[in-house]
């Protein structure tokens, strides 16, 4: 196996100035030292049902969190193995019907939550609820990158004004 191998950086070391390796002379680069922790936000959400049984609960669950916002908004509710509900978080928050989504910031929280499975959830403030071709492909994308990951995606719900269509029941994921 060869070790002789070279990565070309524009590193310093301490106080801004090259510090040479003793191999070829090259600058050493400073890695940082990081932890990473899930914060609790100030505020909870009460959840009487304790799982999620079908997509009603899911949508009733996230239309208490989302609310009736007129802009778009993207979030997740991480489940544990026993379909209960342990964390939910706004991925992204859009324009009136748009929202920008990738599943690395889709699945961050679900993998610090030790999610066995999420459900995911956007409002269309325009009031239907109707599943656009952009929504049916991140449905796409979600589903394969949860499969990679070993984090199901049980559920993609669309929130509109007083209902909601699942997904999942739609035969779209």
């Amino acid at each position: 196996m060869n070790s002789n191998y070279s990565i070309n950086t524009d590193s310093h070391g301490a106080k801004g100035k090259p510090t040479p390796t003793k191999q070829n002379c090259t600058p050493a680069k400073r890695i940082q030292i990081v932890g990473l922790r899930m914060v609790r936000e100030a505020s909870s959400i009460l959840y009487p049902g304790r799982k999620i049984r079908k997509p009603q609960d899911a949508a009733e669950l996230f239309r208490q969190f989302i609310g009736e916002c007129d802009r778009e908004v993207f979030a997740i509710l991480c489940l544990n193995t026993k379909n209960e509900p342990t964390a939910i978080h706004t991925v992204s928050t859009g324009t009136l019907n748009a929202s920008l989504v990738h599943p690395r910031e889709t699945f961050k929280l679900a993998i610090l939550a030790n999610s066995a499975a999420i459900v995911a959830c956007h409002n269309h403030p325009s009031g239907t609820p109707d599943p656009s071709p952009q929504d049916i492909e991140l449905t796409e994308r979600l589903r394969d990158s949860g499969h990679l990951l070993g984090i199901d995606l049980l559920d993609h719900i669309i929130l509109g004004d007083g209902n909601f269509i699942s997904m999942k029941e739609k035969a779209l994921m």
